[in-house]
């Protein structure tokens, strides 16, 4: 029986399709770039990439029926992985030249300018993971990652009421001011910085995320 992970790449017109298709399969992920909706449903891991900006990435993203396929498959505890403005969408909203969007809010917060003396936030940077991150795993404390961003969250909001479930793990950097960089809350995992661009530290998270599906 093969052991072989089936992961979509989410094309919905906003992202680095190619260099995430060319980083999951060095993975060695069986990896597919589509929108079609059974494919999506029912891969083993889907991957939602998205670059530029917050407002133009939902409605591509509900237009491809993106944000349906990521309600479903999280309510059924499916994996799903943000990338980049793939994370912040996943936020209950994003604020940009002072409008407002609607995100998919599966976690509550604002996606807002960066508050730093350069912006945009380019090039590598460490990050400050959390103790039993499984996303960071095998990873040094000063491994750095490949970051091409504007805007970010600057606080989080979320806590979990059950002491049953466990509570979201969030990862922080700082530019300016500290950002969430990545968060693992169950089957939704997500990251700030580019994990396809981001030599072989992002090869090995993605690796770690393959290895939870």
């Amino acid at each position: 029986m093969s052991t072989t992970k089936k992961v979509v790449v989410f094309d919905y017109g906003f992202g680095n399709v190619r260099s995430a298709e060319r980083a999951l399969a060095r993975t060695g992920a069986d990896v597919e770039i589509t929108r079609d909706f059974d494919k999506a449903m029912n891969a083993d891991g889907l991957l939602v990439p998205g670059v530029g900006a917050f407002a133009a990435c939902m409605k591509g993203l509900k237009e491809a029926r993106g944000d349906w396929i990521v309600d479903r498959r999280l309510a059924g505890g499916r994996p799903v992985m943000g990338i980049c403005v793939g994370m912040q969408i996943l936020f209950a909203r994003g604020i940009e030249h002072g409008v407002e969007s609607e995100g998919l809010d599966e976690w509550p917060g604002s996606v807002e300018p960066l508050q730093a003396d350069v912006v945009p936030h380019m090039g590598w940077n460490t990050v400050d993971a959390p103790d039993g991150s499984e996303l960071f795993a095998g990873l040094d404390a000063d491994a750095r990652f490949y970051f091409v961003h504007s805007y970010a969250v600057h606080d989080w909001t979320l806590e979990t009421a059950n002491p049953a479930m466990r509570a979201p793990l969030v990862t922080w950097s700082t530019h300016g001011k500290p950002f969430v960089a990545a968060v693992e809350n169950g089957a939704l995992w997500a990251t700030q910085f580019h994990p396809e661009k981001s030599g072989d530290a992002g090869a090995q998270l993605l690796t770690n995320w393959i290895g939870t599906l």
